[in-house]
């Protein structure tokens, strides 16, 4: 009951991930389909004799996660709407279970089962790293103190250097569903529709850079509701389109997508894209929310990051870490909910509010 298992151990979270554990004296278990690529992947990280389990199918996986017990389950092999419920259900009761979902079908999912960790004692923690956390830390800590807020928006402004190799099945299936679920905000507190991609705009960041964003329904949208408890609910990203043309066709993309049978064609494609390895756009990474009231007040403040993957891996082990050790909410969270605002800095991350 005192392990760290890492699922997709062999992927660049996976791998990243690992290495930051092992940075806080954790040697992790690695967790995939190949012994073989998870004892090399374990020998290229330093990481020595480290213990592997090999799991080549979801049934396998909660399988072995039920038999061996293990303290703490990290989910990175994507698909979250399918893998995350039944992933963190073998780790009760008792273990804890974390994944870097960021999108409106598997973080309500998780998030219902929170009756059910929390009477077995377990945490579930989904939206663990840039995406999720670094707005909703920041929604969180403009909000201390104060009463519900009648309106905020939300914009997450990644920036990260690209990795050469095949973009992979969980980013591609995350692109996929984003263009399938359509454009979402919150209205009288309810999520209503609206246009993918809508409302793009220019945000001058502190550091003196700009960068564009435009709507996006992601998992920062309902954190940002959750953490606020605001009727009115907006949430853009720097990863969306906002030239015209490329706006202009993506309900026709969404509409053929939601095709299930085009939907896997799409992934099985996008996952096999060769990606060249590029440096990241800007300096920095962003969280950034504005926050007003019903009495007209109004608050702004970032969250300010380097490298939008490396700022995710060190959310992810400092997340499990801290699960193992206890700490934590018990129940299913968004991070902010489950360890606090604090940990963004934990993290590396630095508050900028007004």
């Amino acid at each position: 009951m005192d392990e760290i298992w890492i699922l997709g151990a062999t992927g660049r979270v996976g791998r990243a991930v690992a290495t930051r554990l092992a940075a806080q004296g954790v040697t992790p278990v690695l967790v995939g389909r190949d012994a073989e690529r998870l004892r090399k992947t374990g020998a290229d990280l330093g990481l020595g004799d480290v213990r592997v389990v090999v799991a080549d199918t979801l049934e396998r996986i909660t399988a072995e996660i039920a038999r061996q017990r293990p303290a703490v389950v990290v989910n990175t092999i994507g698909r979250y709407a399918e893998t995350a419920v039944p992933i963190a259900r073998a780790c009760l009761p008792g273990g804890h279970y974390l994944d870097l979902a960021n999108d409106l079908v598997s973080i309500p999912r998780l998030l219902s089962l929170d009756a059910e960790a929390s009477a077995a004692g377990s945490t579930f923690v989904t939206g663990t790293g840039f995406g999720v956390l670094a707005t909703e830390a920041v929604v969180a800590k403009l909000c201390e103190g104060r009463p519900a807020p009648r309106e905020v928006r939300v914009d997450a402004l990644p920036s990260l250097a690209m990795e050469a190799g095949p973009l992979g099945e969980a980013l591609a299936a995350s692109i996929v569903d984003g263009a399938t679920t359509g454009g979402l905000c919150f209205q009288d507190g309810r999520l209503v529709k609206t246009r993918l991609a809508a409302n793009p705009l220019e945000l001058s960041l502190p550091d003196g850079d700009s960068v564009k964003s435009a709507g996006a329904p992601t998992g920062e949208l309902m954190a940002a509701q959750l953490a606020s408890g605001a009727p009115y609910v907006t949430a853009t990203s720097a990863m969306m389109p906002t030239g015209r043309m490329l706006r202009a066709a993506l309900p026709l993309a969404g509409w053929l997508l939601s095709i299930p049978a085009l939907a896997r064609f799409a992934i099985h494609r996008l996952a096999a894209v060769q990606v060249k390895a590029a440096p990241a756009p800007r300096q920095h990474t962003w969280g950034h929310a504005v926050v007003s009231w019903p009495d007209g007040s109004r608050r702004e403040g970032w969250l300010r990051a380097g490298d939008a993957s490396a700022f995710t891996a060190a959310v992810i082990a400092e997340t499990a870490v801290r699960l193992a050790r206890g700490d934590g909410r018990r129940g299913a969270h968004t991070p902010a909910v489950a360890l606090g605002a604090e940990l963004a800095v934990a993290a590396g991350g630095t508050f900028l509010l007004d």
